[in-house]
């Protein structure tokens, strides 16, 4: 015990100091390029101001503006609350890395995603979909709260700080609640609201593009049989923010955990099918507590094979398995909507 609590210091001392290693390097170069030349802020202006859609004005040099965009929630937050704020590593992928900061003294908690910017897309080419994401609002999704670039590309996106576990953590921790019919039937509405909203709830759909079930964070303590879990997804839309090959990247992750729809082997674009299809594995996942590369495929195997694998007999996870399969055919036309999937949902509780 003694080893594994000594273990755990010098974990946290390291991601800590990781964390402060990267804010003095954003620091070192926000310095360098306001200290460049005497109009270096006017050539910053000029630059964030200008025509993007206008090849003539692009350039090749790796500087860039400057800026912090704020979004609902992080309307206070500055940027030197973002380069002074000490933080842990909490996650890493190959195209970024998650911290929890702390601002103004420990009065505020939040997530920072650093994006590598050998993964992100430049600045005025990813803007766009930046506002676009940061304008989303909706208890089941976690909000963009702001956007910061460097003067060198660094990009941070900042996200409010939750007590949460992710849905992969709840489904195989093994406690009693992740049972229960009525906490998996709750999260699941919780998850397919979120999708519906990303796929119709604008005059421009958004595609998740990563949904899975370590992507899918679950809010509250858990009390009470589970009635005060939310379920929020997290990292949709991140593939807009990367370059094509970082894109591709996550697609092939996608993959080789089960997640990816079929059709994705041809294509290089997700697509609102192909999400309702990741969330068909998530349901199945639910009901099986079991992450299995291909489930869908296995299960299908193993009840024409007669093994084991009946689904369940009880009317309302029956339907619900039935629906999961649904999302899950191998056709894209055959899968139901995110809409229909919810509506589904309310008729299985009822």
């Amino acid at each position: 015990m003694e080893s594994q609590r000594r273990l755990k210091i010098i974990l946290i001392a390291v991601s800590t100091t990781l964390f402060a290693i990267l804010l003095f390097v954003i620091y070192l170069y926000r310095k360098r390029s306001s200290l460049a030349s005497p109009d270096s802020e006017n050539k910053q202006k000029k630059k964030k101001n200008r025509d993007s859609s206008d090849p003539d004005n692009k350039t090749h040099s790796d500087e860039e503006a400057e800026d912090l965009i704020h979004f609902p929630g992080g309307e206070d937050l500055t940027v030197q609350d973002i380069l002074d704020a000490p933080g842990e590593v909490v996650g890493k992928s190959s195209y970024g890395t998650l911290y929890r900061a702390t601002f103004r003294g420990g009065s505020t908690t939040a997530l920072l995603r650093f994006l590598r910017p050998a993964c992100a897309g430049r600045t005025d080419e990813i803007l766009p979909a930046i506002r676009l994401l940061g304008s989303l609002s909706h208890p089941n999704l976690v909000p963009l709260t702001a956007f910061y670039v460097g003067p060198r590309g660094e990009k941070l996106l900042v996200h409010p700080f939750f007590h949460s576990v992710t849905l992969s953590h709840f489904l195989r921790e093994g406690k009693t609640e992740s049972h229960r019919w009525e906490t998996i039937h709750r999260i699941a509405i919780g998850i397919a609201r979120g999708l519906e909203h990303l796929h119709w709830g604008r005059s421009r759909p958004i595609v998740h593009g990563n949904l899975r079930s370590k992507n899918v964070v679950l809010i509250g303590s858990g009390g009470g049989g589970g009635g005060d879990r939310r379920a929020c997804l997290s990292e949709f839309g991140l593939h807009l923010l990367l370059n094509a090959t970082a894109g591709q990247e996550m697609l092939e992750s996608s993959a080789m955990q089960g997640y990816k729809a079929p059709e994705l082997i041809k294509m290089r674009e997700a697509t609102r099918e192909s999400d309702v299809y990741s969330l068909g594995v998530v349901l199945l996942e639910m009901l099986t507590r079991k992450e299995d590369l291909g489930l869908p495929v296995s299960v299908r195997n193993r009840r024409r094979s007669d093994e084991a694998a009946a689904p369940p007999e009880e009317e309302g996870p029956l339907m619900f398995f039935q629906l999961a399969m649904a999302c899950c055919s191998p056709s894209p036309r055959l899968r139901p909507d995110a809409r229909h999937v919810v509506r589904k949902l309310e008729e299985i509780g009822r």
